[in-house]
């Protein structure tokens, strides 16, 4: 028996322009639920609401006990409003199976040339040989090379060329904060999937983590082979327990 994969890509992308609408609307109260409900996503059909409100709650999950949930509601407020494309992909890529496999495709493309489809076909085959019909891997790879453009990883609508967008201090801390949550200690957190998904080097990320320690987002220290991180002060702002 096949294990089922964790996905929302068989059918959709990131819904970044459906996930901004609810977070725009309940961040407020909280209400988040309740928004879906309300159809604030805008579908026309009630099979409409209810398939993409399933694929939201699977890819972000709205609930505020939910640490990851709570660290982007906090970020949400921080972030400049063209960076939120990149903080909702930060916490999908933590969130689907498929979309973080994808990304060794675009960290091994060269900015300014092709981030193919068939190069996102040939991995998903890689990972999951003779699951998925030639039909089905297309369409998967076409959904996960939308979601990497809706993040500003890509642009173009026919030739998807390699784009590499601005990374700051906020958005690398919370992918930092994100692999934390999942357990990840000192330097092992550039490795984790979702600060791997900022393609950029150790050294760009050491930088970041400078920078994020002078607005006081993390503590950091890095002293020859020894790297710490942690968060105690931003824990504690946004009230996240039992770490």
């Amino acid at each position: 028996m096949k294990i089922k994969i964790k996905t929302v890509h068989t059918s959709r992308t990131i819904m970044f322009a459906e996930f901004e609408k609810v977070m725009d609307y309940a961040s407020e109260d909280n209400n988040f639920f309740e928004a879906l409900e309300d159809n604030v996503i805008g579908k026309k059909s009630n099979s409409g609401i209810e398939k993409t409100t399933n694929y939201l709650r699977q890819l972000y999950g709205f609930k505020m006990e939910d640490a990851p949930f709570k660290a982007i509601k906090y970020f949400w407020n921080l972030v400049e409003s063209n960076e939120k494309s990149l903080l909702a992909f930060i916490l999908a890529i933590r969130n689907d199976e498929l979309l973080s496999q994808s990304i060794p495709v675009v960290s091994k493309t060269e900015i300014g040339t092709k981030a193919t489809i068939e190069s996102f076909e040939q991995n998903i085959e890689s990972f999951h040989p003779a699951r998925y019909s030639s039909k089905t891997r297309k369409s998967l790879a076409q959904n996960i090379a939308s979601s990497w453009k809706q993040a500003g990883f890509i642009e173009g609508k026919v030739k998807n060329i390699r784009v590499e967008p601005k990374v700051s201090p906020k958005i690398a801390g919370f992918a930092f904060l994100l692999a934390y949550l999942d357990g990840a200690r000192g330097a092992f957190i550039w490795s984790h999937r979702c600060v791997k998904a900022l393609c950029t080097s150790e050294q760009i990320l050491r930088e970041l983590a400078k920078e994020c320690a002078k607005m006081d987002l993390i503590q950091y220290q890095h002293a020859g082979n020894v790297t710490t991180i942690s968060f105690s002060s931003l824990i504690l702002k946004i009230g996240i327990d039992g770490i």
